[in-house]
């Protein structure tokens, strides 16, 4: 059977999923509701995915007669994060549809790919450089200036695989430290907040968003999401615009998300995309009639997609690590809370275990001080 497909799957049909993660759990979950069946594919067992799915193949992602037989086991074939191989994605594409697509895919592989199409498809980024080997480092820093953030151009994620340099000194090293080469130099960016949008896509080519969030890190993790945004109407609808636009230009088949600084003039540069469902997205669980993976699920089945309105103010906070795990019990005894666990067995340090949202009557957020939108998280 080839990769095409007409019309939505019915209930009933499986979908397959590449990752065993979170986001593939809460995709599952998502689907279920739909009357539709799941199936991971995972290199590690005992995942938060393979937790909750109909069926799970446990195998490595390069290992072809597994992925044979998943794709004779599934109707369409989606993944949950960006760094399963391309080769994969193209192996499953010959015999299953598989969305949101190899494009989406290898685009968002590679951050010096990834820039130069934000840049085409009309998302202002920051001075940045390729830097293949050591003779390239004086040209890129003198194009991104110092202070700069090196960083690998693959498989980094949660600040894994860059650093902050402020000297040719510094600069030095991290290059000589980060691995795999070729590295992007990126210009520091002076921002005064760090925003995202998700956007979903249909097969039909519709197109929606969510409101824009502000989203704040620690220990370069993702801390805490704030829906809506709160900064001028006029940035978040430029970060909904430019998503709605990044899922076009990608011909993407499913939910992803677009991050951005906002500069103190109220302007945007692009910074990352991700082509799946969105940490930052979480908040939609609770806050909207159908969440982000609802959107996901629904799109890659190929059904109409959902109303995206918001019904309520949202806080969501990620609990990582021991230390956020310390927190659960309290989380969930505490009024006006929804409470997100992973199914994870180790609570290692830097491991997203859960979230938690806490919702507030719209307009909420924009009149109240943060220590009554944080108290209880």
């Amino acid at each position: 059977m080839t990769g095409a497909l007409t019309g939505p799957l019915p209930p009933g049909a499986t979908i397959g999923i590449l990752g065993g993660g979170q986001l593939g759990r809460m995709t599952a979950l998502a689907a279920a509701r739909l009357g539709y069946r799941c199936h991971v594919f995972s290199p590690t067992p005992g995942e938060p995915g393979t937790l909750v799915t109909a069926a799970s193949t446990i195998a490595p992602y390069e290992d072809a007669a597994a992925l044979d037989r998943f794709a004779e086991a599934v109707d369409v074939v989606t993944f949950e994060f960006e760094n399963v191989p391309a080769t994969t994605v193209e192996r499953l594409a010959a015999r299953r549809p598989c969305r949101p697509g190899i494009r989406a895919l290898s685009t968002c592989q590679d951050r010096l790919v990834e820039k130069a199409f934000l840049e085409r498809a009309g998302v202002p980024v920051g001075p940045w450089a390729a830097i293949h080997s050591a003779a390239d480092l004086p040209a890129a820093l003198a194009r991104v200036g110092l202070p700069a953030v090196l960083k690998t151009t693959r498989l980094g994620y949660d600040g894994r695989g860059q650093a902050i340099v402020r000297t040719a000194e510094e600069a030095e090293a991290a290059l000589a430290r980060l691995s795999p080469h070729p590295l992007i130099a990126e210009a520091f960016i002076p921002f005064v907040a760090e925003i995202s949008a998700v956007a979903a896509r249909g097969v039909d080519g519709t197109t929606v968003t969510y409101d824009a969030v502000e989203n704040r890190h620690a220990h370069h993790i993702l801390d805490l999401s704030f829906a809506p945004a709160r900064v001028p109407e006029s940035a978040a609808e430029a970060a909904r615009h430019h998503a709605s636009a990044v899922a076009r230009e990608l011909d993407l088949v499913g939910v992803l998300a677009v991050e951005f600084f906002l500069l103190a003039d109220g302007s945007l540069l692009g910074n990352e995309v991700a082509p799946r469902p969105h940490n930052s997205g979480h908040w939609t669980i609770d806050a909207c009639q159908a969440s982000q993976f609802d959107q996901h699920a629904r799109a890659v089945a190929g059904l109409p997609l959902a109303p995206t309105e918001r019904h309520a103010d949202a806080v969501m906070r990620n609990l990582v690590g021991p230390e956020g795990m310390s927190l659960w019990p309290a989380l969930a005894a505490a009024p006006g809370l929804s409470l997100h666990l992973y199914g994870k067995a180790e609570a290692r340090p830097g491991r997203k275990m859960g979230h938690a949202t806490r919702l507030f009557p719209p307009g909420t957020l924009s009149s109240s001080p943060e220590s009554i939108l944080l108290s209880h998280l």
